[in-house]
């Protein structure tokens, strides 16, 4: 009844805002404003959020600090680490103030959240006294909330605006992280900050880098910043990730660890999970999972795979948007349509709407008919299966989207799912 209640508002109402706004108020007196006394690293933007956190984190704990992370997959509390079965980046006010009250009390001194536009819109972060914000990208994204680009835009640079208006601590400075690459970066720049930091690849900024190469199964690039050049090898691939350990470094650089540290670290990690991430197979096949779920994510993981010589065949098991920004569906499927051999369209969250009639929706952007490189399996294990089952050697299977999400969400219940775990099963049933 709630739920249908709710329904009725629009997400943008000043009702509904001001209401939140208020839950915010009464979640940091009732916690006791824990982020008063710990360093918080605000990381937003449309795509590689969750990633630069990732980062961020593991090199942090490598350097023996003590780290609270929330992001859209996963909570990391000192030595603890849980999966995030909430589905939302920015938490309830109340359970993001919690969490905070609990880090606290395991003296957590670092804490790095996630920050989406619902977050800061809703006023789910508002009072969190915020000391470094880092801007990685910016694509088109929650229009169903925002109505434009300009208020997408204008709700995330919110965040860079009030940075210095935050409570300052004496041990750190009002830092902004920008990526130059990004569309919309001059917006950011202009703001004043105690101190600002740009990164990028292949352009005059304060970190970039260069002489980038793709070698068997490492990633090597000079980074050149203001006061010496360093050769870095890394396990992570690709350019986005290269992007996302330079958000990372000048993080490290503003909280005063050491160089050789960040050397050390930016070549023992060796994945983050649920980006481009490889499922190991006997088939001769390469299956990929991961959380494409913008126009701008999707064509960079497609044109990634694209520039790998010896794919044969691009197999892409994918969805659309449910109720929340119907506008990314012709756009996204224009992009699948033009980087992929095959096309398997299946379920993902429905919400509130029917599959099949997403299913239907989404078909009239499609120029292909049925059973010519596009196939509709409504199932989503039948779809992931298909797609196995009909790949050859050297095909490459790209199953985006719910990355490593633990449920599925259908307009009548949760159910428990796992994309890899099913791939996994599909794979074992094989043999």
């Amino acid at each position: 009844m709630l739920n249908k209640f709710k329904k009725l508002i629009a997400l943008d109402n000043p009702f509904r805002l001001f209401y939140h706004k208020i839950r915010a108020i009464i979640a940091n007196i009732y916690y006791g404003f824990p982020s008063k006394n710990m360093v918080i690293i605000w990381v937003t933007w449309t795509n590689w959020k969750t990633t630069t956190c990732n980062i961020i984190a593991k090199w942090l704990r490598s350097a023996w600090k003590k780290v609270f992370l929330f992001s859209t997959v996963n909570i990391i509390i000192d030595d603890k680490e849980y999966q995030n079965d909430t589905k939302m980046t920015s938490p309830d006010a109340f359970e993001l103030q919690r969490l905070l009250k609990l880090a606290k009390k395991q003296w957590c001194e670092i804490a790095i959240i996630e920050t989406a536009s619902h977050g800061i819109k809703m006023h789910r972060v508002w009072w969190i006294e915020y000391d470094i914000a880092v801007l990685t990208n910016i694509t088109q994204d929650h229009l169903d909330l925002h109505k434009t680009m300009d208020d997408y835009v204008n709700t995330k640079l919110k965040l860079f605006k009030e940075l210095i208006s935050n409570i300052r601590k004496p041990w750190i400075k009002k830092t902004a992280i920008i990526n130059k690459n990004s569309n919309y970066s001059d917006l950011f720049l202009d703001e004043t900050y105690d101190s600002l930091f740009t990164y990028g690849i292949w352009r005059w900024v304060d970190l970039v880098a260069w002489n980038i190469s793709h070698i068997n199964k490492e990633t090597q690039f000079d980074l050149r910043i203001p006061w010496e050049i360093i050769k870095i090898e890394t396990k992570l691939k690709w350019d986005f990730n290269i992007s996302n350990i330079l958000a990372a470094i000048w993080v490290f650089r503003t909280l005063w660890i050491e160089s050789k540290l960040i050397k050390k670290a930016i070549k023992e990690i060796t994945l983050v999970p649920w980006r481009f991430e490889s499922i190991e197979n006997k088939l001769g096949i390469d299956i990929i999972v991961d959380y494409a779920h913008t126009a701008d994510a999707l064509e960079k993981v497609l044109t990634t795979i694209k520039w790998l010589k010896w794919i044969n065949k691009i197999i892409t098991v994918f969805w659309a948007t449910w109720d929340r920004d119907k506008s990314k569906r012709p756009i996204m499927w224009q992009i699948v349509e033009k980087y992929s051999d095959t096309i398997i369209l299946t379920q993902d969250d429905d919400y509130s709407e029917n599959t099949l009639k997403i299913i239907e929706d989404v078909k009239k952007w499609i120029n292909r008919k049925d059973w010519n490189g596009f196939f509709v399996i409504p199932t989503r294990k039948q779809a992931i299966q298909t797609a196995i089952l009909t790949a050859e050697k050297n095909d490459l299977i790209l199953v985006a989207w719910k990355w490593d999400e633990h449920v599925l969400v259908t307009n009548e219940w949760q159910v428990v799912w796992h994309d890899k775990t099913i791939i996994k099963e599909i794979l074992n049933w094989i043999k």
